[in-house]
Parts: C-alpha cells; sequence; structure tokens
C-alpha cells in the first residue's frame, strides 16, 4: 500500500517515479525464482525482445530471442529449441524451454546469491564476456555463486546475468545470461 501512496505522491507532485535497473533486476529474478512467467514477460524490452545465453558469450547466431507475450508461455512450450552446443562436447543443445531454464536459468538459488554486483563481472572463467559488445551501454546485474564443492576450488561457480536497456524512463531486460566454468 505505502508503495502506491508514494507513486501517487510522485504523479501529483510531478516527479518521476526512479526505480533503478537493480530493482528492475531484483523484481525480475524473483519471477525467475517463482516460475511467474507472465510477470517476467512486463519486463521484456518492447522492441528487442529477450535473449538467452547459457554461457557467458552471447553467440547472436544461435541465442533465441523472444516477444514479452512468447515469454508468458514459455513454460508450457514443448517447442525443441536449438540453444547452442554444449560447453566441452559441442553436441547441440537442443531442449525445450522448460528444460533450458532449469539448467541455464534458475539452476542455482540466485535471489540468494552469495556476490551480486552491477557492471562487475564477478564470475571469472576462460570464456570472454561480449554482453557489452551486444548491448553497448547495456546495464548488467550479476548474480553470483563462487563455488558449491571444495574439491573444485571454485570451478563449480555459477553467475546468472541480467542486461536492462533504459527506455523512454523504463528499464526493460533485453537478455538472461547464464554464466559457469567453462572448458
Amino acid at each position: 500500500m505505502e508503495d502506491n501512496e508514494n507513486a501517487q505522491d510522485n504523479q501529483q507532485t510531478g516527479e518521476e517515479n526512479t526505480i533503478s535497473p537493480k530493482q528492475v533486476a531484483d523484481t525480475v529474478l524473483l519471477a525467475l525464482k517463482n516460475k511467474d512467467m507472465q510477470a517476467l514477460s512486463s519486463y521484456v524490452h518492447p522492441t528487442k525482445g529477450l535473449l538467452f545465453s547459457p554461457y557467458g558469450y552471447i553467440v547472436t547466431d544461435t541465442a533465441q530471442v523472444f516477444t514479452g507475450q512468447q515469454v508468458a508461455g514459455l513454460l508450457n512450450d514443448s517447442t525443441l529449441y536449438h540453444w547452442g552446443e554444449f560447453d566441452g562436447t559441442g553436441d547441440p543443445m537442443e531442449m525445450t524451454f522448460a528444460d533450458y531454464y532449469e539448467r541455464f536459468v534458475y539452476d542455482q538459488d540466485y535471489a540468494n546469491a552469495e556476490q551480486t554486483s552491477i557492471n562487475e563481472r564477478l564470475g571469472q572463467g576462460n570464456t570472454i564476456d561480449n554482453i557489452l559488445d551486444v548491448y553497448p551501454g547495456a546495464t548488467t546485474v550479476e548474480y553470483h555463486f563462487s563455488g558449491f564443492d571444495p574439491q573444485y576450488e571454485g570451478m563449480d561457480w555459477r553467475s546468472l546475468r541480467i542486461v536492462l536497456e533504459e527506455e523512454n524512463g523504463e528499464w526493460y531486460i533485453v537478455a538472461i545470461v547464464h554464466d559457469e566454468w567453462t572448458i
């Protein structure tokens, strides 16, 4: 209720409601955690759509991009999409969005990430991060775990990067980039 009152106060005084990209990313992350694709779809960039990349290097030729309307129904979509190639084997990555989601979107509890950063890469491996080449001027919020099993000495780290762009005073997601140690 308080948020609505503040929004009304801002409208009455002529002030713009300033929501930070981090706040939008946190809201998007909560939608991902709850598998609320309808909520997620409302943050998809209206003209660029939402790109999904399984690894830190975005391969624009194979990355899947969906409109907001498509995103709303993705978990129920039985289409087998080509998401690229699996690291290490080069095997084609053919799976439904629901399977992709379990492996390359919310594969860890990123809402309770060990570290979070804005425009700073936390997960470091041997993959080039080309987010700013694909989305110059974008803001990236990274949710990161440094590792899970001590025997792997951090080589089992995971990150989820939410890439946002501002348009007409609103922040929209343009990409969800999963990252992990690659060979």
